[in-house]
């Protein structure tokens, strides 16, 4: 178990998602964790998930009562938080970001601290099943990395990447779950469609997605493989299959990636 005081700067969906991750793993008890939020209902919705915790409504004091800083408030939140606790920094402290787009630079600058870690997690991470990538500012020690990441992966998998690929990272898997749940929406309207109702189509169709992406998950195999092995010839996948090539489904995924990437690079450059 982490002997340390864990607080959360934002008290909405992913910190009390990483916050009951640590917590369920056994990582950190629920009395070494604290959360600032202005709103009533986000603080109330933390001491609630988390047995034991904290909140209030204080920035500076969690910041000043913690060992470890999780920022987890919207990007164009971050400059005003980041000064708001800037008297209460230490060089004893870790600080970690999971604000899309606002760089390690930005918040170094801000901090006056480059123990940091930048981190782009997604919103399965609700579930324990978040796909993570992080980078590390220059203050950041092997142990502060080793930390992040078990951190990280009490609510899923986590990855280190260079800080310009956490904009593809924010492309992929950040946006990827919108992605997935249009996937999902659509094979449940072909099920209706052929005469199945909506509730059996919509969970045929999840447990399908799930259990096809536990496969590549669990085998390791390429998923071109597994494709082939659905695909027997002359039969109904590859009708299916001509029929996506024919709709365009990878150019479209592909572009859908290319541009939610290419809109966090926007996002960080203002």
């Amino acid at each position: 178990m982490i002997e340390l005081e864990i607080g959360f700067i934002g008290a909405g969906r992913m910190a009390r998602a990483l916050a009951g991750g640590l917590v369920r793993a056994g990582l950190v008890a629920g009395e070494r964790l604290s959360a600032a939020d202005p709103e009533e209902q986000a603080r109330a919705d933390f001491t609630g998930a988390v047995v034991g915790a904290q909140a209030c409504t204080d920035n500076a004091a969690v910041v000043k009562h913690s060992d470890v800083v999780v920022f987890s408030v919207k990007p164009q939140q971050m400059l005003s938080v980041l000064q708001d606790v800037r008297s209460a920094v230490t060089s004893e402290k870790l600080f970690i970001s999971i604000a899309a787009g606002v760089t390690l630079r930005t918040i170094c600058d801000a901090l006056g601290t480059d123990r940091l870690v930048r981190v782009m997690p997604n919103t399965p991470c609700l579930v324990g099943r978040s796909a993570s990538g992080y980078c590390l500012g220059a203050g950041a020690s092997a142990a502060d990395e080793v930390l992040a990441k078990q951190l990280l992966e009490s609510v899923g998998v986590a990855f280190p990447v260079d800080e310009p690929l956490l904009n593809a990272v924010t492309g992929l898997s950040g946006s990827g779950p919108a992605f997935v749940y249009v996937m999902i929406e659509a094979l449940s309207d072909g099920g209706v469609r052929m005469g199945l109702t909506r509730n059996v189509a919509n969970r045929l169709a999840a447990q399908t997605v799930c259990g096809a992406a536990e496969m590549v998950l669990a085998t390791g195999r390429h998923p071109a493989e597994l494709k082939d092995d659905v695909a027997s010839p002359g039969g109904t996948t590859i009708a299916g299959l001509q029929a996506l090539e024919k709709g365009g489904i990878r150019s479209a995924l592909i572009a859908a990636v290319e541009a939610a990437t290419r809109r966090s690079i926007e996002l960080g450059n203002r």
